[in-house]
């Protein structure tokens, strides 16, 4: 069998870097984990090819050489998996579709041959069966493998990825998997309805193991730990800690890494210190709202637990620097929920800050409430940068109007800047012994071109750049670093998402009969973002 394993494309988000990263010559943040992890539990008889379709073109030749097309993706990626799907069948050419969208939501992919919904692991052989049962395309959404949630599979029996399959120097970054599911049950969050509530986790040595195969390969620099909560079994995690700072200094720690967990990490000085000592230098936390009354509304209760200030400057000052996600629209906010998120963030030391309006996803405790009070009013393509996808307590256009002011000023060159130098002022130094990544010299020499020389925001970076080295030059990386994440979050605030709020404003007044929608406002679809 001939197998052509496609990523599907990520419009331009926040957390897709894509305009920072064209400045450097990377061309995607991350390689499609899920993909080399599929590759790697098929027959190694087969012959495998992957396509990127954020890094590559698809050539038809390309489909043509497949007997079969397995496409994944999350619910942002939803149009062009349906384009793909639709070329390949055109061509005669058995189609699969799986990852998070076909997991929640399955009904919206019967244009397909196959969907798979869930992990493959244990369940490989029910889908090589049907990709080889029949060459040519079926009648469409013939085939439903759907979600399971009552046995899910042990990830110690996973295989290391096909990282051999992947453009290494395309990305910015690589990727690898510790364990999947999360002990808490944050209502919005879809992580608990696709992997559970009870946190699986591959052993030491697996997770030495893809480390070694990305060393062998010849990559140098971050190395994105994926998990949703990296610490949601805090027992086994600190297992895993002292066998990667071992494996780090072996090889003269050539990996960075950084990962996602629960705000609960920053009562365990211990962990941390674990972390930092195995090379961990970035976390990214689920902040989502000073207010308690929206962290109880929404079941995040783990947030109440310990001061979130607190919390982000330990974590800062102890070599963690925190990237974080925050959410408005909440049943219990009203107008003042904008200035709070507004104060606890000017003076954060937060660089990389995300806030959405908050979306009910399917399949999430959320989707289920608001559609049983009939307030659900669509379907969600991930979190909406206009209008949401349920009728909002707070008046709509106050919404829209409050977050985009709220985004406006986060991205604006003085407060993006205020933060980084808050990052600046708390941090310690960084290690003397942390290698630069891969294609240093280059990147920085595109980097001063592209962005110092050439950006309407050239201002950012050479003062990103002077405060670095005022404190220390060991900051001097970091800075080139936030100058170019800086690129794309201000370019993209100012040049997509603003104008993309002004008109979903101006499509709330339109269908209160205040002004005439201009054209196209009619059709506007909830524009999606994701987080990393």
């Amino acid at each position: 069998m001939r197998v052509l394993l496609v990523q599907s494309a990520f419009p331009t988000t926040y957390w897709g870097f894509q305009h920072g990263l064209s400045a450097i010559g990377k061309r995607a943040s991350l390689p499609p984990l899920g993909l080399v992890t599929v590759a790697a539990l098929l027959p190694q008889t087969w012959d495998l090819k992957l396509v990127d379709l954020n890094i590559e073109k698809l050539d038809d030749d390309d489909i043509r050489w497949a007997d079969a097309v397995l496409v994944g993706g999350m619910l942002v990626q939803e149009p062009s998996m349906h384009e793909v799907v639709a070329r390949a069948r055109a061509l005669g050419r058995h189609t699969v579709v799986g990852g998070p969208a076909a997991s929640t939501s399955p009904e919206r992919f019967t244009d397909a041959d196959v969907v798979f919904g869930g992990e493959l692991e244990g369940r490989e052989e029910e889908l090589i069966a049907l990709i080889q049962s029949q060459s040519g395309p079926r009648p469409r959404g013939s085939s439903l493998l759907p979600l399971r949630k009552e046995k899910r599979p042990d990830v110690k029996t996973s295989p290391t990825p096909r990282f051999d399959l992947l453009e290494l120097e395309a990305y910015a970054s690589m990727s690898i998997q510790y364990s999947r599911g999360c002990p808490f049950q944050c209502e919005f969050c879809d992580i608990i309805e696709i992997f559970g509530r009870v946190p699986r986790m591959k052993s030491p040595p697996q997770v030495l193991a893809e480390l070694d195969v990305l060393h062998r390969l010849g990559w140098r620099g971050s190395v994105f730990f994926v998990d949703d909560n990296f610490i949601g079994n805090i027992r086994e995690v600190r297992k895993l800690l002292p066998e990667v700072r071992r494996w780090q200094q072996e090889r003269e720690r050539p990996f960075q890494l950084y990962t996602e967990a629960s705000v609960n990490l920053a009562a365990d000085e211990k962990l941390v210190a674990d972390m930092v000592s195995a090379g961990f230098t970035a976390v990214f936390l689920g902040i989502e709202t000073p207010s308690p009354e929206a962290l109880k509304e929404v079941k995040k209760t783990q947030n109440l637990k310990l001061d979130i200030t607190q919390a982000v400057d330990m974590l800062t000052r102890a070599g963690l620097e925190v990237m974080a996600g925050f959410i408005v629209g909440f049943d219990s906010d009203d107008v003042s929920a904008f200035e709070a998120q507004r104060l606890f963030l000017e003076d954060a030391p937060i660089p990389l800050a995300m806030v959405g309006i908050l979306t009910a996803l399917p399949g999430t405790a959320l989707w289920r409430r608001v559609d049983a009070a009939g307030r659900l009013r669509g379907h969600s393509d991930g979190e909406a940068f206009g209008r949401t996808n349920f009728e909002t307590v707070m008046d709509e256009e106050t919404l829209i109007r409050g977050y985009s002011a709220l985004l406006g000023e986060l991205y604006s060159m003085e407060g993006y800047l205020r933060r980084c130098q808050a990052y600046l002022a708390r941090a310690p130094l960084p290690s003397p012994d942390r290698k630069p990544r891969g294609g240093g010299i280059a990147i920085l020499l595109r980097a001063i071109w592209n962005i110092g020389v050439l950006s309407p925001r050239r201002r950012l970076f050479w003062a990103l750049v002077a405060r670095s080295l005022q404190r220390s030059p060991r900051h001097f990386a970091w800075a080139i670093e936030k100058a170019v994440q800086g690129e794309h979050f201000l370019r993209y605030t100012t040049e997509d998402v603003l104008p993309r709020l002004e008109r979903a404003m101006a499509e709330v007044r339109a269908e209160r009969g205040l002004v005439k929608p201009r054209t196209g406002l009619t059709s506007l679809r909830f524009a999606p973002t994701v987080p990393g």
